[in-house]
């Protein structure tokens, strides 16, 4: 009976020493693989993507946006600028780097339910959640999430890139 408990305590050890080692390989791994850091004077900023209106200045921190993992954009909007209702296949995550930005849910742009964040106010907007947005002073906003980055509008006429396409 000793001997049997023994050898399961061995086979027990030997399992779980291998499962901690891929993990922490892994772990390793994911730390490691992209080593990103950059000052405000680093960043290169020109258009936003077309899915956004004219007016407002993007760039890329980190990661590929248009690619599946981990991305960092910063959009740069000048007082009054808005992004009318859409979602995400993704969690958004955003944070205020400078100004005031607004967000609200919903399928409505509605501008009395819009919500201030100040510098360092942060939202998280889960996946598939209907929501808009507005730059109430010039602000700029950090954005993390999971790519590829898509953006669907509520109302499809509210999307730039359709409206120029079709011009």
């Amino acid at each position: 009976m000793r001997r049997n408990l023994g050898w399961c305590a061995v086979i027990l050890l030997a399992v779980a020493g291998t499962a901690l080692a891929q993990v922490a390989q892994t772990t390793l791994t994911v730390q490691t693989a992209q080593h990103v850091m950059v000052t405000a004077n680093d960043l290169k900023w020109g258009d936003p993507p077309p899915v956004f209106e004219k007016g407002a200045s993007f760039t890329v921190v980190s990661g590929d946006p248009g690619k599946a993992g981990i991305f960092v954009v910063r959009l740069k909007m000048p007082a009054g600028y808005r992004i009318n209702p859409h979602w995400h296949p993704t969690d958004e995550h955003v944070t205020v780097l400078s100004g005031t930005f607004a967000l609200g849910m919903g399928d409505k742009f509605d501008v009395a339910s819009l919500k201030e964040l100040p510098v360092g106010g942060y939202g998280l907007l889960p996946a598939q959640m209907r929501h808009y947005a507005m730059a109430k002073t010039e602000a700029i906003v950090q954005v993390h999430g999971m790519g590829p980055f898509t953006l669907t509008y509520v109302n499809p006429a509210d999307d730039p890139s359709r409206r120029t396409a079709t011009k």
